[in-house]
């Protein structure tokens, strides 16, 4: 009658030490239950139930006595959990081969002297052998094509491809 006349008053106070680890350890087991359920891993169910218990203890000041403690204890845990989940989304797994495959570049430099000396050999050939090169090469037509495109015969179009190259 007394613990109900103090609750009823508002004059809750918070649990001594001894009481709380009491608590505390009754809840454990549900509390690992409840993480299990909540991420599907037994590993990272006792990681979370263990930072649960930590963050439990830390606020001990913070629970009342004649409140529920296994309800105050599971939103500490569901709350750690989505924490977790919202920071996971910024933090992707290091995968050492992946980051050497994506991460290595080959050196450009040595594109950019081959495309100008592919440009300055493209300038002193003659301008018709250019062009049924370029459609030929970078068009990716066939020689009928070029031929067509061009208004010459296809043999004219083959020997000046065989030319320009």
């Amino acid at each position: 009658m007394q613990a109900t006349t103090a609750t009823a008053t508002g004059d809750r106070h918070p649990l001594d030490d001894t009481e709380f680890k009491r608590e505390l350890a009754k809840v454990a087991p549900h509390l690992r239950a409840f993480a299990r359920s909540l991420c599907g891993d037994a590993d990272r169910a006792d990681d979370l139930a263990q930072e649960t218990m930590m963050r439990a203890w830390a606020a001990r000041e913070r629970f009342i006595a004649g409140t529920n403690f296994k309800a105050w204890t599971f939103t500490i845990l569901r709350n750690h959990f989505y924490s977790e989940a919202r920071r996971s989304r910024f933090h992707g797994e290091y995968d050492e081969i992946a980051a050497e495959r994506i991460l290595c570049a080959p050196a450009a430099q040595e594109d950019t002297i081959a495309l100008t000396d592919v440009l300055r050999a493209l300038q002193a050939i003659p301008e018709n052998y250019r062009e049924a090169l370029i459609l030929v090469a970078a068009g990716s037509l066939s020689y009928e094509e070029v031929a067509e495109i061009c208004g010459i015969a296809l043999g004219t179009v083959k020997s000046r491809v065989c030319r320009a190259r």
